[in-house]
């Protein structure tokens, strides 16, 4: 009896899943079927396999890399530019701020804290006009370019990655025993030292995590990049190159859709080879 109250629950959830898995997977699976065909082929049916060939799939990739207002390889290179630069930063300083904070009970701390936990509540749709805005007077003020240029770019996704990486961090942080330090202190380690040669080993799994999630987002990125870096600016992520192929009157979806899988791939290959160490770096921390 027991088993079949089980079983019944079991095949609900299983369906529910296979539903929602279906339905997540939908787009990808369209932007995929569809980059076999020709613009005519998409426009008409585009559920349809009806069209598709490999030798279109290659002259689609062959007008998308040799395409001389999208610029592949320079979009490729600048998100790329952005994406590592942005990620190292968030490890290394997410993990300072999650250390201090964990080790350092005061009022300040936890006030910091909550801090960084009510920003993640905040939608970015509120704050992207006085983003540019603040961006733009402190360019001025200090005499560099904060807006369409990758320092101002690479500053923004700080902030805006800074809450999730130290909310996660202070969860592994707190795993980490206090002797470890102590012992490293007694033996004459600075703080930095502490930090760089304890602390922030033992994070490995939580920064793997954190760097794979900030990674997919700042990489896939369309709004922010077409704010500070502007939509014809010199400087131009993927996301907001592959805006050439969208005209006034013609859009040319063959190519749309191959710079849209071209710039999902190296996400997609990260995640599958990383993603054991993602899910052990989301439930590090939850028993302490």
């Amino acid at each position: 009896m027991k088993t079949k109250m089980r079983t019944g629950p079991f095949i609900i959830l299983m369906i529910l899943a296979i539903a929602v898995a279906i339905y997540t997977l939908m787009p990808f699976f369209l932007v995929v079927i569809n980059v076999f065909k020709v613009n005519t082929s998409i426009v008409s049916n585009p559920v349809s396999l009806d069209g598709t060939s490999f030798a279109q799939l290659r002259q689609n990739l062959s007008n998308v890399i040799n395409n001389s207002n999208f610029s592949f390889w320079t979009a490729f290179g600048t998100s790329l530019v952005i994406t590592i630069v942005s990620l190292v930063l968030l490890a290394v300083f997410g993990g300072m701020a999650a250390w201090v904070i964990c080790r350092n009970k005061t009022k300040w701390s936890t006030a910091i804290y909550m801090v960084f936990i009510a920003s993640m509540i905040i939608p970015f749709q509120v704050v992207m006009l006085p983003l540019i805005s603040t961006f733009r007077d402190v360019g001025e003020f200090v005499g560099l370019p904060m807006l369409q240029s990758i320092p101002g770019i690479v500053f923004a996704y700080l902030g805006f990655g800074g809450a999730m990486t130290v909310f996660i961090l202070t969860g592994m942080v707190k795993t980490v025993p206090f002797d470890l330090e102590e012992a490293a202190s007694i033996d004459g380690c600075s703080y930095e030292g502490i930090y760089f040669r304890i602390i922030f080993p033992l994070l490995k799994p939580s920064i793997v995590t954190v760097t794979i999630l900030n990674g997919m987002w700042i990489w896939n990125d369309y709004l922010l990049p077409s704010l500070m870096l502007g939509q014809n600016g010199r400087v131009k992520t993927l996301p907001v190159a592959v805006q050439a192929f969208v005209g006034s009157y013609v859009k040319q979806w063959d190519l749309i859709l191959t710079a849209a899988l071209l710039a999902m791939v190296p996400m997609i290959i990260i995640f599958l080879i990383a993603q054991k160490q993602i899910m052990s770096g989301m439930v590090e921390g939850a028993v302490k």
